[in-house]
Order: structure tokens, then C-alpha cells, then sequence
């Protein structure tokens, strides 16, 4: 089974930080990646993918920065890894709506495989961003 990346694992990570922070206003990457001990070029190529899609909202210039583009609240996980890692499915022949693999009517293991991704896929789709800033406040673990 695939495993989430340092890709998804940083996004999430940066998007919490940004959480956190919000009230400072802008966040640089520079505060970001030292905060989490993140690369910074790594964390820009990342936070600009984030940016392209609308997650995130960049301020150019000397006092720029980047900040969410929602609430916390109105972000969840499944879809910021879904954004960053492509499809979380654990097997390639769920990875788009329509199941394109030949042993699909007789594979006795389709129905395990998408019920996995059911779960999931519900599980991160129930957890918001302020999910998993409440629990890192509540647990001492500001960023």
C-alpha cells in the first residue's frame, strides 16, 4: 500500500502552521519551514501547488506572505492530500470514477478494496484543518 508522501505530510503541516498563525497575518515560508524544520524550497513548490488550487491565497513583496483561503474550519484533510498526493486510493483500478480494469465484474476483491477506500476516504474527509489545530492546542503542540 502506498503511503502518504513528505508531499501530503508537509502540505498538511504548513496549511496547520498557517492555521495556527493566522492571527499574525501573513505567513512567510521562511517562518513556516523554519518552524517545522521543513526545506524551504521544498515547502515553495509545495505551497504553490496549494495556492494554483485555491487553498491557499500568496501576498508578493517585502511584507508578503501566504494565508488560507477559508476558514480552517472548511478545509478537510482528504482533500488537501488528495490535491497534493493525487488519488488516495489503495489500488490503481479505484484511482478514477470509472473502473477501467478488465477483471472488474469478476474480481473477488473490488468490493474489500473499495470499501478500504471508503473508509479512508471518509475518515480524512471528517477531520476539518481546526480539527487538527484544536487537537495540537489542546495536546501543547503549537507549531
Amino acid at each position: 500500500m502506498n503511503k502518504i508522501s513528505s508531499r501530503g505530510r508537509y502540505a498538511i503541516r504548513a496549511m496547520v502552521d498557517m492555521a495556527q498563525h493566522s492571527g499574525d497575518g501573513l505567513v512567510t515560508l521562511k517562518d513556516v519551514a523554519a518552524r517545522q524544520d521543513l526545506s524551504q524550497k521544498y515547502l515553495e513548490q509545495i505551497v504553490t501547488q496549494l495556492s494554483k488550487a485555491g487553498l491557499v491565497k500568496g501576498v508578493r513583496g517585502p511584507q508578503g506572505g501566504y494565508r488560507l483561503a477559508r476558514e480552517p474550519k472548511d478545509y478537510n484533510i482528504a482533500e488537501i492530500l488528495a490535491l497534493v498526493e493525487g488519488s488516495l486510493a489503495p489500488v490503481e483500478c479505484l484511482e478514477s470514477d470509472v473502473n477501467a480494469c478488465e477483471r472488474c465484474g469478476s474480481c473477488a476483491t473490488l468490493d474489500m478494496w473499495t470499501g478500504l477506500y471508503k473508509v479512508i476516504t471518509d475518515y480524512l474527509g471528517n477531520i476539518s484543518l481546526q480539527d487538527v489545530v484544536d487537537r495540537a492546542d489542546a495536546a501543547g503542540r503549537i507549531m
